[in-house]
């Protein structure tokens, strides 16, 4: 699935010529450098790497820096991998756009949620807690039991309880694209994206 690398600029809404109000997440998506392709003969599979934002040389390593200059393409903070079917016509150097995204389709987009640090079990899970009278006392917010007695004498792998809370990669599935700025290259689609402002996301069309 092709796609772009952008950045999530926030939440806001628009109208419907019925009037109805649409909660939308903005994207600033591309332009992306295709990078690299990636053929079946040469690597087993089909795929182009792009490329997104400008860096100064001194910021990367040595051998990502040669990749470029054996390019001769500027140097690019973000790389990421799309797969894409055999027989495209994407060339090393070729710039995307949100041109290659339709109003009223479908994206997947991937990004990193919110980190919220160490959290309680009520908070990290949903957990509604025990009750707060009828001599509950000291227990309010605790996860409850958390193992088995004597056999196996331990906790189960996979227990909801206290932990590291957010901070993971997440895919939101089937957003409906509902308006395209090309000029400044803004993507609105319907609905909540994972991530903060300014976050990185990862824009697939889906087809």
């Amino acid at each position: 699935m092709l796609g772009l690398i952008g950045r999530k600029l926030g939440m806001s809404q628009i109208f419907e010529e019925d009037g109805r109000v649409v909660p939308v997440t903005v994207i600033k998506a591309g332009p992306c450098v295709v990078i690299d392709v990636k053929t079946v003969d040469r690597d087993g599979y089909s795929a182009v790497q792009l490329g997104s934002e400008k860096v100064s040389e001194k910021r990367l390593t040595k051998p990502l820096l040669g990749r470029f200059k054996k390019r001769s393409l500027d140097a690019l903070r973000i790389l990421k991998e799309f797969r894409v079917s055999e027989g495209h016509e994407l060339e090393m150097g070729q710039t995307l756009t949100v041109d290659i995204f339709e109003v009223e389709t479908k994206v997947d987009v991937t990004g990193v949620s919110k980190g919220r640090g160490f959290a309680g079990a009520m908070k990290r899970w949903g957990f509604h807690g025990f009750p707060a009278t009828h001599g509950t006392k000291d227990t309010h917010r605790v996860p409850g039991s958390v193992g088995a007695s004597a056999d196996p004498a331990r906790t189960w792998k996979n227990k909801k309880l206290p932990g590291h809370y957010g901070f993971k990669k997440h895919t939101t599935k089937n957003l409906l694209v509902k308006k395209i700025d090309k000029e400044n290259g803004l993507l609105f689609v319907r609905g909540a994206v994972p991530g903060s402002r300014n976050s990185m996301v990862v824009v697939r069309k889906l087809g």
